[in-house]
């Protein structure tokens, strides 16, 4: 038994290790990973601090007053729980040529990274403070890097540590811009994180997403925090019942994203986000409204992966029928234009806009 937990320490900190290095949405780099307690247990605290601690003058006769910290600490539940359970048929867990335990280590942390990264965007879109650019374009691509700069500055996000992840057709806009500077400028610390270069202050990272005008989000870690956390690690294991001679590698993980300050994350669109609304509804329930939709605006709750341009409308409700919600809850509120999504928004149910 102590070997086999041994194996399965090595091979959950082997995935761990590559999920972490294949990731776009990296720790340290657009997620902090800064709670207090045990994700297993299904809640975790954050300390939100949005201000800096007071320095004031010293008297020698009478020292300084004490101040009072303003960090608090929001509980999140740890809501999203996913499993790897892959057959393998012919072999014993003890039989298992190194080779294909690699291989299908290697599937595991790839596959988690991606629904990772998908969630951690999704949290970040629907939490995050949405900025419209009416048209990008080569010539304005760097003056909308600026604004966002100018308006983190303002709300007083540090200068260092600020990350964009922009989108393979905004990015190929930048590179047409003289003030880009390229990924061999930045150093190597910098590039082994995946940068991909520089402009107005934020490390870029290329990003393949395909959300209806989505262009870049821009960042500081401190302000948006991921928990994950292996509840059962992962390993081989014999089966039993039906299957003969054959074993599984399996494992759960049990993770939360959570933004603490929408100012800290700018989400760019062009044309516009949808512009999408909520309120509150009939018993339980909220009310979607979408001005902006040309179309016909439907959605989706708690989408466990995001529309892209162009998607028909299969799986969607239309936003006349109300949904039952709960705090927390995401819903995703896209415009079809002849079953094709074309604009989106996010938005992230608060107490208020649940019907009493």
């Amino acid at each position: 038994m102590a070997k086999t937990h041994t194996a399965q320490d090595r091979y959950s900190k082997l995935v761990l290790a590559k999920l972490r290095n294949d990731l776009v949405l990296k720790d340290g780099i657009v997620f902090n990973n800064d709670y207090e307690g045990d994700p297993v247990a299904g809640k975790v605290r954050i300390p939100v601090r949005d201000t800096e601690v007071a320095v004031g003058d010293y008297d020698v006769a009478t020292g300084k007053s004490v101040a009072q910290g303003s960090t608090t600490y929001l509980d999140i539940l740890v809501n999203k729980d996913k499993a790897v359970n892959e057959l393998i048929d012919g072999y014993e867990a003890a039989s298992v040529p190194d080779g294909l335990i690699a291989d299908r280590l290697d599937s595991a942390a790839y596959s988690l990274g991606l629904q990772l990264d998908s969630d951690g965007a999704t949290e970040l879109l629907a939490n995050g403070t949405v900025e419209n650019v009416a048209q990008v374009t080569a010539a304005n691509a760097y003056a909308a890097m600026v604004d966002l700069r100018t308006k983190m500055s303002k709300a007083k996000i540090p200068l260092a540590g600020r990350y964009a992840l922009v989108t393979p057709d905004f990015y190929a806009l930048i590179l047409k811009s003289p003030e880009f500077i390229k990924a061999s400028d930045l150093g190597d610390a910098v590039v082994q994180t995946g940068a991909v270069g520089k402009i107005a202050g934020f490390t870029l990272y290329e990003w393949n997403d395909a959300t209806p005008g989505l262009q870049a989000i821009a960042g500081h870690p401190r302000w948006a925090t991921r928990v994950n956390e292996w509840s059962v690690p992962i390993g081989l294991k014999d089966l039993t019942n039906a299957y003969i001679g054959a074993s599984a590698v399996q494992g759960r993980m049990v993770y939360a994203h959570k933004v603490t300050r929408a100012t800290a994350i700018r989400c760019m669109y062009s044309p516009a986000e949808l512009g999408a609304t909520l309120a509150a509804g009939t018993s339980g329930k909220t009310a979607i409204t979408a001005s902006g939709a040309t179309g016909t605006a439907k959605y989706r709750l708690n989408p466990a992966t995001r529309v892209v341009y162009g998607q028909n409308d299969t799986g969607f409700t239309a936003i006349s029928t109300q949904p039952t919600t709960a705090v927390g809850d995401i819903i995703e509120v896209v415009d079809f234009v002849s079953s094709a999504a074309v604009k989106v928004s996010y938005l992230t149910v608060t107490a208020d806009v649940i019907g009493s």
